[in-house]
């Protein structure tokens, strides 16, 4: 990304930049480091800031998009994780799955759903006939909450642009949302998950489909019957679409 583009990302509370050092600068000596972890705040921007920041993140290409959040600080949770966990899967998808906050696993390896919940989600899509790699995958919120933690409703709304910008450049025929904070999250709602499921939502023009999260079928494995008849919904509206 172009220096000064992202000097202006900065100054929207995108992106952290610092020049590089020059040839014949001597390096700063450094002690070695003993990590603390810093309590996170969030420094709510001004509504103009916000708004400015939302319109630089819509106009933004994938290679831009995936840049700005790996340099993201503006909600504080960057600094207590590894690393950001972007998306993976196709680009030009039909189906886009929304899960929470990236847990440890994601954490560690930089990608959405592994682990054990990511391998039930494998199975759930594999269910609907589709591959991993033929659907796309993100979260509502890039970076991990300390203690897996849920999400503030802060936090989320800082991190939503990025979201918005992902389904804008896949545009999606059909969402699914999985687990109760992914749902609610998505549509801005309180209503459980127990309501939200069954329906047929909308995010603009694009229908929604809310399902457990992996994670709670493997705690409550008896549900998984209510998460197949909320994938055969999500496969009719799917099918009806084409």
């Amino acid at each position: 990304m172009d220096p000064k583009r992202l000097n202006r990302l900065h100054d929207l509370g995108i992106a952290t930049y610092a020049p590089r050092r020059g040839r014949g600068q001597p390096a700063v000596a450094r002690s070695s480091p003993v990590h603390v972890p810093a309590p996170v705040t969030v420094a709510v921007p001004s509504p103009q800031v916000t708004e400015e920041r939302k319109r630089a993140i819509a106009g933004m290409d994938w290679a831009d998009l995936k840049t700005a959040v790996q340099a993201c600080t503006i909600c504080g949770l960057r600094a207590g994780c590894t690393q950001t966990v972007f998306g993976v899967g196709d680009e030009k998808a039909k189906w886009f799955v929304v899960g929470e906050a990236p847990g440890a696993d994601e954490d560690r390896q930089g990608e959405p759903f592994v682990g054990r919940a990511g391998q039930l989600l494998n199975s759930m899509i594999a269910a609907m006939g589709l591959k991993r790699e033929q659907v796309y995958i993100a979260n509502t919120l890039k970076c991990r909450p300390p203690g897996n933690r849920d999400p503030k409703p802060e936090e989320s709304e800082l991190c939503r642009p990025y979201l918005e910008r992902q389904l804008a450049l896949v545009k999606p025929d059909i969402i699914l949302a999985v687990g109760r904070i992914a749902a609610q999250n998505l549509l801005r709602t309180d209503v459980t998950i127990g309501r939200l499921r069954g329906t047929v939502h909308k995010l603009g023009l694009t229908p929604v489909v809310v399902t457990y999260h992996p994670a709670y079928l493997l705690r409550s494995p008896g549900e998984k019957r209510k998460a197949w008849d909320d994938l055969k919904l999500a496969m009719s509206v799917a099918r009806g679409r084409q």
